[in-house]
């Protein structure tokens, strides 16, 4: 098997469920030792004990990433443990939001959570990040465009692209890359609980806004991550990389020609 990350340690946050999880056993298939950050313990100790299946080691660190102290302690069981550190995904988020009737706490949960918990958390581990090592964060296609009735994360989201581009020119003369990656509709715990747990059902409502037909699948993202976490990608810093079936591409036609349209529309 191709393990384009074997000896290399990540950290992901995030990584008890959903995406995070997807992006964890990825890492963990390509040869990266893991280390599972979230607040869910019994979840947490379960999917390490999944990733050592991996025949890599993998740890659970219980974390609060709006602690600055809980950041501090993850981090140096991650050196304690392993000894180095090479790759951090910046992946938990909230995907709270009341658009703007959201009051002040909310707007500064969302950001606290979203945005400056990945700035502090890199703050804290770039000082034992060596030369090829990697910060990736998850951006999304919410932080691109416009969308009626959101607001705190599309703005959080879209702060953290633009996080992407002052880390890569603050850190490449260290030799640390700085990437983000921004996934479409996938199939998540969210996209599950509004498509009633059916997978069909979520295909279908988001086959007109992705050329693809589809929502994409978490291991898609992961493999997204591991490639720009690896030195395949060497060259490749400060750059969002979009995962989203083709989300991005459309316009407000929906890629369908005026003809069409018009067709439809006047029989």
């Amino acid at each position: 098997m191709n393990r384009p990350l074997d000896g290399k340690v990540a950290i992901v946050t995030g990584s008890t469920q959903g995406l995070g999880l997807e992006i964890a056993r990825v890492l963990s298939a390509c040869g990266a030792h893991l280390v599972v950050v979230g607040r869910n313990a019994v979840a947490g100790g379960a999917v390490a004990a999944q990733l050592q299946q991996h025949g890599v080691r993998a740890l659970y660190c219980a974390t609060d990433i709006e602690r600055d102290e809980e950041i501090d302690k993850c981090v140096a069981r991650t050196i304690d443990s392993f000894g180095r550190l090479d790759i951090l995904v910046n992946n938990a988020c909230t995907y709270a939001d009341r658009g703007f009737d959201a009051g002040r706490a909310e707007w500064l949960q969302s950001l606290n959570v979203n945005l400056v918990s990945a700035a502090i958390f890199t703050q804290k581990a770039v000082v034992h990040m060596r030369r090829g090592s990697v910060i990736v964060n998850l951006g999304s296609t919410g932080g691109k465009f416009g969308a009626a009735g959101r607001a705190l994360y599309p703005a959080a989201k879209a702060a953290l692209l633009q996080m992407t581009k002052n880390l890569a020119v603050t850190l490449a003369p260290r030799g640390i890359r700085a990437v983000a990656v921004s996934p479409a509709w996938t199939w998540s715990p969210a996209i599950e609980t509004l498509s009633q747990g059916s997978r069909a059902a979520a295909d279908a409502v988001a086959a007109p806004f992705h050329p693809l037909g589809r929502v994409g699948d978490g291991s898609e993202v992961g493999h997204a991550v591991a490639f720009l976490a690896s030195d395949a990608a060497s060259w490749i810093t400060g750059v969002d990389i979009p995962v989203d079936g083709g989300f991005s591409v459309l316009g407000p036609d929906r890629g369908i020609a005026p003809r069409a349209w018009f067709e439809r529309s006047i029989g």
